[in-house]
């Protein structure tokens, strides 16, 4: 697993453009200034819905007041998939949607899990990474099952 002090590995994600998908690197994300970058299991799933990233859209503000250049919000789903969450529950500009559709990039943190129980296959673990400069500053991992050190409310008193 990933530890404070390290550097973000390099991995492609996808994010929705105006002319549609297009891929990014974690380093053009996170490789500079301050990024708050939030894992979910899964889009349209109940608590990454119904609190998670809700929290970070109704806070963006005050992340931005205290430095953080960029939120990322992160989900081992497809691109059209985080575009139509993000849409519907309003990100705007103010949260990147991005998109491990392989979980590759989830894989390299050491941050993925095994949901086939659940019929969800490999996902991403919760969790909450502040990274300056490429370099990840804290690391907040969630126990299985738990919605607590990965929220808005806790990064900010933290950052």
């Amino acid at each position: 697993m990933i530890e404070k002090g390290q550097a973000l590995p390099d991995g492609q994600l996808m994010i929705m453009g105006s002319d549609g998908p297009r891929p990014i690197s974690s380093h053009e994300l996170c490789g500079s200034g301050t990024s708050v970058m939030f894992a979910v299991p899964g889009a349209f799933t109940p608590t990454c819905s119904a609190e998670h990233l809700p929290g970070f859209i109704e806070r963006a503000d005050e992340f931005k007041a205290r430095g953080v250049d960029r939120l990322v919000c992160l989900a081992v789903n497809d691109v059209f998939v985080m575009d139509a969450w993000g849409r519907q529950s309003g990100v705007g500009s103010s949260i990147l949607m991005a998109a491990d559709g392989n979980g590759d990039f989830s894989r390299a943190l050491g941050l993925d899990m095994d949901a086939t129980a659940f019929g969800m296959g490999q996902r991403s673990q919760r969790f909450a990474l502040i990274v300056r400069d490429g370099v990840v500053e804290e690391l907040f991992v969630e126990a299985p099952g738990e919605f607590r050190v990965s929220s808005a409310d806790y990064l900010l008193d933290r950052i």
